[in-house]
């Protein structure tokens, strides 16, 4: 059981984790009031899977997001009217199919992230490069310790539960 210090401390990072979350959501529905036809960032986070990690198939896509089939189905379609993402057949196995991000789907995301990129050093240019770095290695030990509790207590629910240890 934490201290009550740290409990305090562990409220101030939610709230502000919170805080940040919700500015994020408010961005997001000011650019798509702003540009009707952008991707919906559900949608882009697939281009995004797409492009860093490659041609895969939908069902392993849907996994990598863990998000249901049925919806990267609707989603992908988006994507592939759009022309960034394109069907092919599956090499391995004809019958399947793959998907891939387009030339121009690549070109989307390397916009895409250079402009955010240029948004956050905008943001960071007045904190000095010790606390830049600090932040940037901090929030990555948080996002590494947030996934890894977050693969325990799955890992936990989908446990096998011992009779014999629930009667005792």
């Amino acid at each position: 059981m934490p201290f009550d210090d740290e409990l305090v401390i562990a409220d101030e990072v939610g709230s502000q984790l919170i805080r940040l979350v919700r500015l994020i959501e408010r961005k997001q529905v000011q650019y798509q009031a702003e540009h009707p036809d952008a991707v919906e960032r559900a949608t882009y986070h697939l281009l995004v899977h797409l492009v860093n990690d490659g041609p895969r198939r939908a069902g392993s896509l849907a996994e990598a997001v863990h998000s249901d089939p049925s919806t990267i189905s609707r989603q992908i379609g988006h994507l592939v009217r759009l022309g960034l993402v394109e069907r092919t057949a599956d090499p391995v196995d004809g019958r399947a199919t793959l998907l891939a991000a387009t030339d121009e789907g690549r070109r989307v995301f390397e916009e895409n992230r250079r402009l955010r990129n240029e948004r956050i050093a905008e943001m960071l240019a007045g904190w000095s490069p010790d606390d830049r770095h600090a932040l940037a290695e901090l929030l990555a030990r948080f996002t590494s310790d947030f996934e890894n509790s977050m693969l325990r207590s799955a890992e936990a629910a989908a446990a096998p539960i011992d009779a014999a240890a629930v009667r005792s």
